[in-house]
This record gives structure tokens, sequence and C-alpha cells, in this order.
């Protein structure tokens, strides 16, 4: 899921709510009697996972190609030639790197110039390993917010084993130390950002007020926000910002430019429905007159730049407008909206960036990368379209607001990945990197094709096969697929894929269904809440339309997808058995009638619907785990979550699991004890993790 993210609960005591409140209607009596299942680390579920990991590891671990593809993969993952990507800030290049001497990771730095040379110098900042080593704590380092303009002040984030929880603390970059009495937030899941060097604005857990009302949301995330100056207790930080419990998050956003500085709050009514407040110099919040589908992007020579998902004022849904900030500061209103870019209907916006000088934007055309660069000259917009990348995939990996410096990342399914250092103003393109290619693609070929889905809808995909393939119906064939969030899912190089199963002959589909951004909003929005079933059909028209050219077939055929992508997977061989002889459902909500019960599943009723209104009636038609029945064939699924998951609760693959193993279906299962969602905390994790589902599907898929 990408981009806001897009958090603590206490699980045993939504079980037990739940077990009161739950309507006895909503399913049948052995699907409540898996309530245990949720307690994420209820010793007897704890057992049942232990069972579980036991008899996958005995098959796959011991499975002739396991050690080979797990060395293969821990050389890729540990290879000291991979790519230093970075964040450009006032000068310096961040970069945080693990390796096998820093299982837990590094961060550092180097000047601009040192960067640009390809031979950097790196200073190192902080030493995660260390760290860990002496509070005898298993850190994972997620992110640092560093102040602008001058970036010596940062707020580190640290999650105990990958959770989405974190503990925030202040760091001096000067010195590199923490701050002594600086800012430290307690673990929880929390929004905060730098107001002014002595001040943040924080969204956490509070704790219940006088009446016992929590601070936290249904989905678990803060609901308030407070102000937080230097020097005081954290709980002497005052209100801003109280939201209803039904509402997602609220966090603060600072754009800082050489002629001016804004801080705004976002308050997400739910995942899609936003409104912003700017705070004014006397500290209040004054609201933006917005339409509630819509992304404040940047700030830009008084403009202030805007992302439509609706129509609004003359403007197309998936356009960018601008206004003028001090107009709208004196006036409290917008007079004039301005527009900036519009792609239409076989385009869209994916990323705006604000350089010092110019305003970029990347985004699609037919699934493929274009940049455009923009200015402002007082009155209107001027843009002009760059040529930048051919048909790789690119993006800006990093920029600063204070020059027109940019990394920018190219790659392909077929070609590893460029770091570039670029500034168009310029002319600068300087290649300082490219990956040495992973797997030999010398003899593969790469096509981007179109399937028609049941409703006549034109679905593109791209698919990798072997030069000279025969259409034998016998090539082993893996789809991925997402179709959620407005998230675009896009030929990029993966090297562990290339690897362990397009090298080895296997083929490779990436589908790009609707409930994706690949079309902007419209696509996305057309597989909502009763449409959902759209975004399935779109995945079986693009299997149907390669298993028809001849490739393969269901014995060949199998399927990936994680997250929203595991729902996915968990339709598709509910609905459609015929379709696949292997599925790999990671991390997946698959129990649609209480998603909204458990950890942050309440934040996405924008995107599936709220189960417990009539919006069940079209969910319960395609949830996974009551549409089991024990009567069909089922492909020999492999289901992996993470019992430290804080965001899609593990109980969802453990009660799948569990309904499969009662009704006699067989299935492997695998749960990570920590990692987060991501499933992984350190190299030698993921490349077992990765190795297992390779052996997985060469098992079941074989080839000729």
């Amino acid at each position: 899921m990408t981009s806001v993210c897009w958090r603590g609960i206490v699980v045993s005591a939504i079980v037990a709510i739940s077990v009161v409140s739950s309507p006895a209607t909503w399913a049948e009596d052995n699907d409540r009697s898996l309530l245990w299942l949720e307690e994420v680390d209820g010793e007897k579920a704890l057992d049942w996972v232990r069972g579980q990991n036991k008899k996958t590891l005995d098959v796959l671990t011991n499975d002739p190609l396991f050690e080979g593809y797990k060395k293969q993969a821990y050389d890729i993952l540990t290879a000291s030639d991979r790519i230093t990507y970075g964040t450009i800030r006032g000068g310096y290049v961040y970069n945080f790197w693990r390796d096998q001497a820093h299982v837990r990771g590094i961060w550092r730095r180097a000047t601009v110039d040192s960067y640009k040379s390809g031979t950097p110098t790196w200073d190192v900042l902080m030493d995660v390993d260390a760290l860990a080593k002496v509070e005898d704590q298993n850190w994972i380092y997620k992110s640092a917010d560093c102040l602008a303009p001058d970036y010596t002040r940062c707020l580190i984030s640290l999650s105990p084993g990958g959770t989405d929880a974190t503990t925030y603390r202040e760091f001096d970059i000067t010195e590199k130390s923490f701050v002594k009495n600086g800012f430290q937030v307690p673990l929880s899941k929390t929004n905060l950002g730098w107001e002014d060097k002595d001040t943040l604005l924080i969204a956490t857990d509070w704790g219940p007020d006088g009446d016992g009302v929590s601070s936290m949301n249904t989905s678990g995330y803060p609901r308030i926000m407070k102000r937080w100056h230097r020097g005081d207790q954290l709980t002497a930080a005052t209100s801003v910002l109280e939201m209803d419990a039904e509402e997602t998050f609220s966090f603060p956003m600072s754009f800082t430019r050489p002629e001016d500085k804004a801080v705004f709050v976002l308050r997400g009514h739910d995942f899609y429905h936003f409104t912003y407040y700017l705070v004014t110099k006397d500290g209040g919040l004054q609201e933006l007159p917005l339409p509630k589908k819509s992304s404040l992007e940047g700030l830009y020579q008084g403009q202030v730049l805007v992302s439509l998902k609706e129509d609004w004022r003359g403007h197309k849904s998936g356009s960018l407008v601008s206004f003028d900030l001090e107009d709208f500061r004196a006036m409290g209103g917008i007079s004039k909206i301005t527009p900036v870019y519009d792609p239409g209907l076989t385009g869209t916006i994916s990323t705006v960036t604000v350089t010092r000088d110019k305003v970029y934007t990347v985004g699609l055309e037919h699934v493929s990368s274009r940049i455009r660069e923009m200015s402002f000259d007082g009155t209107a917009w001027i843009s002009r379209s760059l040529d930048f990348g051919g048909e790789d995939v690119f993006s800006i990996s990093s920029f600063s607001g204070s020059s027109n410096d940019m990394l920018m990342k190219r790659d392909g399914l077929l070609t590893p990945p460029s770091l570039y250092f670029v500034n168009f103003e310029d002319g600068t393109e300087i290649k300082l990197q490219a990956l040495t290619p992973r797997f030999d693609a010398s003899d593969l070929k790469l096509e981007k094709r179109l399937a028609t889905s049941k409703d006549g809808t034109k679905v593109p995909y791209f698919i990798v096969t072997k030069k000279g393939t025969k259409l034998n119906k016998k090539t082993p064939v893996l789809q991925y697929g997402y179709g959620g969030f407005e998230i675009s899912i896009l030929p990029h190089y993966r090297a562990l894929r290339g690897k362990l199963w397009m090298e080895k002959g296997g083929a490779y589909v990436i589908a790009n269904i609707r409930g994706g951004g690949e079309y902007g909003p419209r696509w996305h929005q057309s597989a909502l809440h009763e449409n959902r079933q759209r975004a399935y059909e779109d995945f079986y028209a693009v299997a149907e339309d390669v298993q028809n050219s001849g490739l393969s077939s269901p014995e060949h055929y199998g399927a990936d997808g994680r997250s929203n992508g595991g729902l996915l997977m968990g339709v598709s061989f509910t609905q459609r058995p015929d379709l696949f002889n292997a599925i790999i459902c990671g991390v997946p909500l698959l129990d649609m009638k209480r998603y909204n019960k458990l950890l942050a599943g309440a934040s996405w009723m924008a995107e599936y619907g709220n189960p417990d209104t009539d919006d069940w009636d079209y969910i319960s038609k395609y949830s996974p785990l009551q549409n089991l029945d024990k009567d069909k064939s089922y492909p020999k699924v492999y289901f992996f979550t993470s019992t430290k998951d804080d965001r899609v609760h593990p109980g969802h693959a453990r009660k799948m699991a569990a309904k499969m193993e009662a009704q006699g279906h067989d299935f492997y299962y695998f749960e990570n004890m920590e990692g987060g969602h991501k499933g992984n905390t350190n190299y030698d994790q993921e490349a077992s993790m990765r190795a297992m589902e390779y052996v997985y599907l060469w098992r079941q898929l074989g080839g000729e």
C-alpha cells in the first residue's frame, strides 16, 4: 500500500468485545470457534503456529532445492555492489545500509560532491547493531525526520522487531548522538512532525481521558494531535485537533521553501477523504476549502499544489492544480484555481516533486513512465515533457527543495536498476551506479499485452517468457497482482524473482487490474465497495488470456499477492480454483466479516465497505473465509504471515488455514515470529523465506 501510510491495539480486549457483540448471524459456528487464533500472543494460538511452521519447514527446507535457493537469495541481498540509494538534505546525501557486518544497519552520510563522484566517503552517524546490543533491544531502524533547512536535528524512528508501533528519539547530527533531555516518544503508533526547532505536532497514544475514552481510534491510530514544546513533559502537550473514533489518522505536513514555510495538518475522515488545515501564526488551524478527495503536494512560489481525486470547480479528477497561499491567508478562501497539468484518461500523476526552481511530475501513460517539468510565471503554469528513461520504469527517489538536485532511479523487469544524479536546470545527468545483473536475462523477452475482462474492460499486463518457449501449455507461470488503494504495480526489476524463477524457466506476469492506480483515480474507484468483484474478474481475465495463448494451463499456473494482494489470492483460489495450482497468500486479509475489528482494519472501510451494515451483502460474496467449501478442491496454498504484523492481523491467515485443515484441505503455513507487515528483519531471514516460496512454486508447478 503507497503512500500516506498508511497504529496500537490490545488484541485480547478486542477479541473479548467481539465475542460478545458480534451478531449471531454473521458466520457459522465453526468460524466463531476460531476466534482464539486472533489472540496474537496467546499460548494456545502460538502452539498452533509452531506446529504449522514445523510441518511446513520439514517439507520445504528439506527439499533439495532449498539450500541452493537460500544461498542465491542471500548472496543477492547482501551483495556489496548494491546501489547506495540516498536522501538529499542540506548539502549531504544520507543513506541507510545493511550488510553481513551490519545486520540491523548503519545510518550514514556523505557530501553531495563526494556522492556524485561515485566513490563517496561515508560518515557513520548511527550503528543500529551497536545500539541494539547496548540497550538489549531488537531495534529496527524505520526513518529519520530531519528539520529543514539545516537538517541537524532529526527524529529517529525505531521499532522493536519491525512493528508499525515505534519510538521516536531526537538525534543531533553534529554530535552523532541522541539529544540529552530531547524529544522522546514512547512506543506507540505515532504521527509527528516539526513545527519549528522547539515544537512538535504529535498524534500518539495519550491514554484514556478522565471518562475512560481512548485516545486511539477504532483502527488503532491516534486520534488526538497536540503541540509539544521543548522542555515540557509529553503529558503537558496541548490539544490542536481531536478526531472522532471512526476517523482514520492525522499528521502534520511541513513545506519549507527559500521564500516561505507553511505547516499543514491532514485529517483523514477515512482512507480517501481528507480535510486540510493551515497552521496559523497564532497556532490555530484554518481549514482549507478543498474537496475531500484531494492531496496537498507542495509549495512553490507561493502556490499550494493540489492533486485532485474528484472533479472540482471545473477541473478533472486526476489533475494537478494550485492556489495562492497568501490569498488564502488574507481571505480565508480560495478565489482562483490555476490548472497545472491534466494527464487525461490514459495517464496519471504518481508523484509531485518541488525543487528550488521547478516542479516535476512523474506519472504514467498507458502504464509507461513519463516526466514533466513545470514553472509558474505569476499567472499561469508552463510545462514541458522531458526525455528520460525511455521505456524503463523511473522515479525521483530523492530531491532537495533548496537546490535543483535530484536522485532518479530507472529499471525494468529485465533491466537492472540504475541510479542517476540529475539536475535538469543545468543539464546534469550523471549515472552514479548500475546494478550488476542478478540473473541471466539474455534469452528472456518482455511483452505488454491486453486482456479483456468480463465486462469488456481492457486490462493491461506484462509478461516475461523465455525466447522460443513452446506453446504446449506446460510452461510454469507465476502471476502477480494487487488491485487496491490506487497503488500502481509497475514492471520493476525483481532480482530474487528473476534468479529463482525466470532464469530457471518460469514465466512471470504482472496484472494491472482495476483497484490500482495505473489509470489514475478512475481505475481505482471503479473497483471500490460493491464493484470489488471487477478487480478479481480482471485478474482471472489475465490468467485466462495467458492460458488461452497456449503458453500454460491450470496445472502449471500460480499466483502471488500480499496484504490486499493476499485478499486477492484468497478470493482467487476460492472463486476460481480451476485456474491455479499454486497460490502464495502473503500477510493477507481473509476474514472480511471481521477485518474492520482487527488492528488497522477499520481504516480500510473506504476501500472495501463496512461488513456490519448492508455492505456485507456484497462483501460476503467474495470474503474468502466465509466462502471456503469443504466439498471443493483447492490448490495447495502457501500462507505466510507475521506474528508482529500490527497492520494486517495474523488471525486472518491463521483462521483460514485452520478452517482448511478442519475441512480436509491441504496447505502450507508459515508465520514469522517477528518482522512486522513486511515479514523480515534481516537478510538471512528474508533469504530463507523467499527460498521457501520458490521451492513451493517449483514443487507445485514444475515444468516439462
